[in-house]
This record gives C-alpha cells, sequence and structure tokens, in this order.
C-alpha cells in the first residue's frame, strides 16, 4: 500500500494500468489498495476515466535520511503509523536504547497531549516528534525543560513564516487565541539520579480541516499561506532544540526566564488556573527561575507547577 502512496506522492495523474505495472499487480487489485489508502489514510483520491487517479493534495513524505543528515546527529526512526511517537519512545528505552534519538511518524492512532487528551493526528499533514533524552545530574536538569522546549518551538515556527507564534504556560505554543503546538514531556527511571525524558512535540503543520478538534487551532500553512516542507521544518526544531538544551544544561533555566516571559503571551493576563475541580482566578505576574507559574490573587502573588494545571483566560481579560 505505501509503495503505491510513493507512486501517487507527486500529486499527478497516474493510470491504473502504469500503477498495475509498477506494482505486479492487476488493475481490480489496485483500486482495492486506492480504497483502503482513502479508508485508512483517510486520503482523498479522484479518479478521472481516461486519466487515472490523483491524489487531491500532494504529499511530501518524511525522509529519515534527510533529517538525520542535517539534524545534529541524533539516530532517526520514521513510522509510517503508530500509536504513538511518545509511546514508542518509552518502549525503545524499555529495550535498551541508547539515547539521543529521535522518533517520528507520518500518522499517530493514538496521538496524546496533557491531562490524557487526543491529539488529532491526520496523515502526513503535521510534525509528530519525540526526541529522547538521557538526564544525568538529578533534578536541576528538568527545572522548566518543557519551557525550554516550548522556546524552541516557538523560535522554530517563527523561522518558518509564524511571527505571531507565542507561549502559552506551561506547555503550548499559540498564535493569538489558537493553538499551532502541545508539548509533552514524559519521565523514566529516576529523576534525582539517572533518567530518560521523551520531549514529545506535535506542530500542526499542513493541516487544513479537522472536525474532531474541540479548540481553537490553527497552522504553518494556514498563518503563511504555503505549503511547509516538514522535513525542512524537523531539521529545523531539532537545531533549535540542541541549542536550546544546551544553554539550559549550562546556565539553568534562570537563565532564559527573561526570554521565555518576552514570548507569553498572556503575560498580565486575568486568567483561571484549573486544578481538577478547584479553579483560581488571578492575573499572570510571570514564572519564577524555575518555572513556576507567578499569579496574583487577591493581591497576594503566589506560585504554581505541576502537570496536571492548565491555564485559561478569564472572559473579562
Amino acid at each position: 500500500m505505501l509503495t503505491l502512496l510513493n507512486l501517487l506522492k507527486d500529486g499527478r495523474f497516474h493510470s491504473g494500468q502504469d500503477l498495475g505495472a509498477a506494482l505486479g499487480i492487476s488493475r481490480s487489485a489496485v483500486w482495492k489498495q486506492l480504497q483502503h489508502l482513502e479508508a485508512e489514510l483517510g486520503l482523498s483520491i479522484h479518479k478521472v476515466r481516461g486519466r487515472g487517479y490523483q491524489l487531491a493534495t500532494p504529499l511530501m513524505l518524511l525522509d529519515p535520511l534527510k533529517i538525520a543528515e542535517m539534524a545534529p546527529g541524533w539516530p532517526v526512526a520514521v513510522f509510517d503509523s503508530i500509536d504513538s511517537t511518545n509511546a514508542e519512545g518509552l518502549r525503545a528505552i524499555g529495550q535498551g536504547r541508547s539515547a539521543p534519538f529521535l522518533v517520528l511518524a507520518e500518522r499517530q492512532v493514538s496521538g496524546r497531549g496533557r491531562r490524557g487528551r487526543k491529539w488529532v493526528s491526520p496523515f502526513a499533514d503535521n510534525l509528530y516528534y519525540s526526541l529522547v533524552l538521557r538526564i544525568d545530574g538529578g533534578m536541576r536538569q528538568l527545572e522548566g525543560l518543557s519551557l525550554v522546549v516550548g522556546l524552541a518551538v516557538m523560535h522554530t515556527l517563527r523561522k518558518v513564516g509564524v511571527a505571531g507564534a507565542g507561549l502559552k504556560w506551561p506547555n503550548d505554543v499559540l498564535v493569538g487565541n489558537k493553538k499551532i503546538a502541545g508539548i509533552l514531556l514524559e519521565l523514566v527511571g529516576d529523576p534525582a539520579d539517572v533518567c530518560h525524558v521523551v520531549l514529545g512535540i506535535g506542530i500542526n503543520v499542513n493541516m487544513q480541516a479537522a472536525e474532531e478538534v474541540d479548540q481553537q487551532w490553527t497552522s504553518v500553512r494556514l498563518e503563511s499561506g504555503q505549503v511547509c516542507d516538514r522535513n525542512a521544518l524537523a531539521v529545523q526544531l531539532s537545531e533549535q532544540l540542541q541549542a536550546y538544551i544546551q544553554r539550559h544544561q549550562d546556565r539553568g533555566f534562570s537563565a532564559l526566564q527573561a526570554e521565555w516571559q518576552d514570548g507569553h503571551l498572556w503575560q498580565g493576563r486575568s486568567v483561571s488556573l484549573i486544578a481538577g475541580t478547584n479553579q483560581i482566578d488571578g492575573v499572570v505576574l510571570g514564572i519564577d527561575n524555575q518555572g513556576a507559574l507567578r499569579l496574583q490573587v487577591d493581591g497576594v502573588e503566589k506560585l504554581f507547577s505541576g502537570g496536571e494545571l492548565s491555564l485559561r483566560l478569564r472572559d473579562d481579560s
């Protein structure tokens, strides 16, 4: 099936006879595979009598050799379809694979965001990216790490034409009030000694429609008006991650605190912080030198941190 997809990915018309000859199968078998492509991957294929078959939109598939050649020396694995890149990263750690390494996928069937939310992952539209790192030296190496990843994602998006990309504490990248990227960090091992962390990043790249998404969203293509090369984006993201992670390791999160606050879109805004069934209303003052949220609540500054917190704008903000 993927061999057929590679023949069609240029977006041109291909006759059933030519496709069958290239694959060594009958025209009726080609037709069955095309139906399977549409049903399994959600692709739209035009069928025109006398001309053949054409993908409604050309595909630029991820190329692990190109990414590995240009990325910062990290081994790269690209999957056609997978439950989630983070899950595969965790499995690889359990099997003893040496970090760092990258896991990417054309599609996720069980993509995950924070707090167990589903991350919609259509085939070959977006970037589903997990970087697996070994962390030595204890908790200091983890302080503010998710915010550091956010900085790398924000600057990656700005470099590919999304000038309005900014940060939302703790793990989202927005354009205005629309989400364009999300970050999910998962940790295994002993955080006080040696552990591994999976930096999961999902970026809406060329997606133009998604009925399943239950919040405002946008994509690189919608913001820039152009189709984005996901291979180039993966390389750019890898370079930004390498640079920011190195700065974090050398100098700690406090050295990046001011830069993160400069990119925070909700600085000074009235917000509601959701923690389980509890809601805390306040005004965003910024973050501390470990990445915790500084919130003014009833005239008093309070600090909040943790993976199960969610920040929302107040209606009167």
